[in-house]
């Protein structure tokens, strides 16, 4: 088999290194180097990765976050490979599946189309009821990707394989301006450097999918605070990827989503305020035999999307209230994140 390197980029993940460097260990598969990128740390990270058997490579005056720090490291490996070499991208706050290595590489050896192969992301344990929330929002998103046959929507952070020549072939392009994001291989002008890779992917006319051997656990917010600057952050960057990119026939899919969330959020307050105008005109009219089947059966959709998560996950989606007030939070990003596109406030991107 060719050669394959895992990257992982780390900033003062100390707690968390051991995990994800022994997941990589732990891999059928396992890979030929594993360097570890520790950019800006004020902690024991590079020590800790030195001590376990990885390279750490450590940038030089890096003020561009992820995707800075990256491309420094991604120029001295990438000149060790040859095309059909891989490159395994791999947060520092995820462990793989033993599996996953393998997976990628058979996806790449059965569909000579294949760019890329993104990791099907799901909540670790812990975080209280917020923890178990976002757990049920992965676990649907993943069978999301079932249904969409596999195809990887985001080339996620959490764990992304390429061929060397496909991250070759995005620098090139961006040297050339056939797309922007400066002059290496991930942008520099995206919040989102993994949704903006997608579309570069796509654009240069390679398949990018997620198998579903391909999964990985990553970590949960902790609290509503780090949560809103996480998906603030992803949403933010979404659209403005969208905007940087235009109307193109790898972007039109994203363009319709994006449009829906906006139709998602601007149909639940028109149902609110009718919801409370018609109980302040009219009163309360009792149960209505047809909207209470239609909830039965959105009740029993949204439990049943969830099962694999345990009795707990399917306890708390019955009442549908929690998620509702969930759904309503994420809606606020996405009106909040087109707000400041709109009026061209200063994004700020905030550690979470």
């Amino acid at each position: 088999m060719s050669s394959l390197v895992a990257v992982v980029p780390a900033h003062d993940e100390q707690d968390r290194i051991v995990a994800t460097l022994a997941g990589l260990y732990r891999q059928s598969l396992r890979p030929d180097r594993i360097v570890v990128v520790a950019d800006n740390c004020s902690d024991s990270t590079a020590r800790i990765a030195d001590y376990c058997g990885a390279e750490v490579f450590v940038p030089t005056d890096n003020r561009d976050k992820k995707a800075g720090a990256l491309n420094q490291a991604l120029g001295p490996v990438l000149d060790s490979l040859d095309d059909d070499a891989y490159v395994l991208v791999q947060d520092a706050d995820t462990v793989l599946n033993p599996e996953f290595v393998r997976c990628a590489v058979d996806a790449f050896e059965e569909d000579e189309t294949v760019g890329a192969v993104g990791g099907i992301f799901y909540g670790e344990q812990g975080g209280g009821l917020l923890g178990m929330l976002q757990r049920m929002e992965y676990q649907r998103y993943a069978l999301e990707i079932r249904r969409k046959k596999n195809e990887a929507v985001v080339l996620t952070g959490t764990g992304t394989l390429f061929r060397a020549r496909v991250l070759r072939q995005v620098r090139e392009a961006r040297l050339a301006g056939t797309i922007g994001g400066g002059d290496s291989y991930y942008s520099l002008a995206s919040l989102t450097e993994d949704d903006e890779m997608t579309k570069a992917v796509k654009t240069l006319g390679h398949r990018t999918v997620s198998p579903d051997g391909c999964w990985l656990v990553t970590e949960v917010m902790p609290s509503v605070g780090k949560l809103w600057h996480q998906r603030l952050r992803w949403q933010r960057g979404a659209l403005e990827n969208l905007r940087d990119y235009g109307w193109t026939p790898v972007t039109r899919k994203y363009f319709f989503q994006q449009f829906m969330l906006g139709v998602g959020a601007l149909a639940l307050f028109l149902y609110a305020v009718f919801a409370v105008l018609n109980l302040e005109v009219n009163g309360w009219q009792g149960f209505s035999p047809f909207w209470t089947a239609i909830m039965l059966i959105f009740v029993t959709e949204r439990t049943l999307t969830v099962r694999r998560l345990g009795w707990r996950a399917s306890l708390l989606a019955a009442p549908l209230l929690p998620e509702l007030l969930y759904d309503v939070f994420r809606q606020a990003v996405f009106v909040r994140s087109l707000i400041d596109l709109v009026l061209r406030r200063e994004a700020r991107w905030v550690a979470t």
